[in-house]
């Protein structure tokens, strides 16, 4: 989750803020707006280099479905998107977790792998279920693994990563790298803490699940590209980063200027990505099978104006649920 700087909200609205967003937006254009077409249009970098067959699916929130040939990667699936009042105006911390097997299902293929960047609800909600129905390995935290193995999840099943590993899984490589979550303008982080050993009990709501530090991934499909920057949440640890040069950057959109300087450093360190997708910028609340609706808290003219200040040869493809994308992100007919 992200975090707001509106300093004159009550103060449960505050804490709301600091979840994400505020209330309902406004329908997000399904086509580029004018910043990124002009980046599209000025953009001299190549085509990432695709020795794999790659297809990409915007799960919304940091959500990614990514096919690789027949194998599938899933990064921070959460596609229930239940009520919270989040965007209602009424957030309640007690909301009961839940999960809609039949629409996780629909979305979700046979992943192989899931990665999880941490362990807030919007990210991680949907990850027992795939786990335990699918067979799936689960990359995360160590907050993430105690959180799966109270839900009932194989302990043998998920792998515990810090940052700095690089995963070799036979025509797919992963690099994990240390992040950060977003901060409010007070500079704190939304419900923070980790865990060093299962909870007592399953948790039951959102309350129960702690921040449990973040990571970001880079995903490699094949032998050279393309190659993917995931990230959870709108901060990033600048070295720990500093030369991944990612083909594309799927990069969670600000709500607070906690971070000094986040696009420019960020695209800096990257190398400046040939691609950049603006993420979690979306009310997560609002079902798949409709157009994005901003988060309006998020300005995302305005980050998309920024990147193609400090990276004027990235090009830039704002992401639809229902669209499905190759591996240089141009829709596939």
């Amino acid at each position: 989750m992200s975090d707001t700087t509106d300093t004159r909200r009550d103060p449960m609205l505050d804490r709301r803020g600091l979840l994400r967003g505020a209330a309902l937006g406004a329908v997000a254009p399904l086509l580029p707006p004018a910043t990124a077409t002009a980046a599209a249009s000025t953009s001299t970098t190549a085509t990432p280099s695709a020795s794999a067959s790659a297809s990409l699916r915007w799960l919304g929130t940091s959500g990614w479905r990514i096919d690789v040939d027949d194998r599938t990667v899933l990064f921070d699936p959460y596609l229930t998107r239940f009520k919270t009042g989040l965007f209602d105006g009424a957030f309640r911390a007690d909301t009961e977790l839940s999960t809609d097997p039949e629409l996780v299902r629909e979305h979700i293929g046979a992943p192989e792998l899931v990665l999880v960047s941490h362990s807030h609800w919007d990210h991680i909600a949907d990850v027992p279920y795939i786990a335990q129905s699918t067979g799936a390995r689960v990359v995360g935290t160590e907050t993430t693994y105690h959180l799966l193995v109270a839900f009932g999840v194989d302990p043998g099943q998920i792998s515990v990563v810090k940052g700095g590993e690089v995963l070799d899984l036979g025509g797919i490589t992963v690099e994990v790298a240390a992040s950060l979550h977003s901060r409010n303008d007070k500079y704190s982080y939304f419900a923070p803490g980790t865990l060093t050993t299962p909870p007592a009990a399953p948790p039951r709501t959102i309350a129960d699940l702690p921040e449990g530090d973040t990571l970001a991934f880079q995903v490699t499909a094949g032998n050279g590209g393309p190659s993917m920057f995931l990230m959870g949440a709108s901060d990033f640890s600048e070295r720990a980063v500093q030369g991944l040069r990612p083909d594309l950057a799927m990069v969670a959109v600000p709500s607070s200027t906690a971070t000094h300087r986040y696009v420019s450093r960020l695209l800096r360190a990257l190398g400046g990505p040939d691609v950049v997708v603006p993420v979690h910028w979306d009310n997560f609340e609002e079902p798949l099978g409709e157009p994005p609706r901003r988060d309006p808290s998020m300005d995302l003219d305005g980050f998309l104006a920024q990147v193609h200040r400090e990276s004027p040869a990235s090009r830039i493809a704002v992401p639809d649920y229902r669209t499905v994308y190759g591996g240089d992100m141009r829709p596939r007919s």
